[in-house]
């Protein structure tokens, strides 16, 4: 006996609709054409780091205890987007916010964040970040994996790292077109406790 599809034919999937499917990661995955793992990822890194990276994190210490982050608007205007303006200004790269794409009708929407290094000789990098609903950063990983999918079609990269955020945590995927995988990795980062081995990793991945 066949196992029944997830993703029904014919019907059209925004990617806040992979947040919404109660299924494992993989099984979702699998009916896209990639396979999925767990494991402690060893990232990309740069020694160097903004200098305002001591302001910005009494920033976020000293608005912590005065502000409820039981919103998404609460998380991203105190936690995620001064996180990634910083990283922009410092890397001089495009930030898009709600950048729409569409692929497929089962790969389409609105990214929450995508950073673009236009730098570099080759094909500009991409780094996209999802923003986990409720707090579920399980779901937002899944989420964001349909997105890297749709963005690796669309730009025709090979390798493109993500990450999903719940605002104070932050966890990192990485697709690659040879083979058609994707990784979780099993390493959570704390924002304020890690924002400055946070930081390094995201230039060191748009770098």
């Amino acid at each position: 006996m066949s196992k029944p599809k997830i993703l029904q034919e014919g019907q059209s999937y925004t990617f806040p609709s992979y947040f919404e499917l109660p299924y494992e990661t993989e099984d979702i995955l699998a009916e896209l054409g990639y396979s999925f793992s767990r494991a402690r990822m060893t990232l990309p890194s740069s020694q160097r780091v903004p200098q305002r990276l001591p302001e910005l994190r009494q920033q976020i210490e000293e608005l912590l205890p005065l502000v409820t982050l039981s919103s998404e608007t609460a998380r991203r205007e105190i936690m995620v987007a001064p996180v990634l303006s910083e990283l922009a200004r410092f890397c001089k790269c495009q930030m898009r916010l709600e950048y729409p794409l569409q692929v497929s009708s089962q790969l389409k929407g609105n990214l929450d964040y995508l950073l673009r290094n236009m730098n570099t000789n080759e094909r500009g990098k991409n780094f996209l970040v999802v923003e986990a609903k409720n707090d579920d950063l399980s779901r937002g990983f899944t989420q964001l994996s349909a997105e890297l999918i749709a963005l690796a079609i669309a730009e025709e990269q090979d390798i493109l790292y993500g990450a999903v955020t719940v605002g104070d945590t932050w966890r990192f995927g990485l697709l690659e077109q040879q083979p058609l995988h994707i990784t979780q990795d099993i390493t959570l980062y704390r924002v304020p406790d890690d924002l400055d081995v946070l930081m390094q990793i995201l230039i060191g991945i748009i770098e």
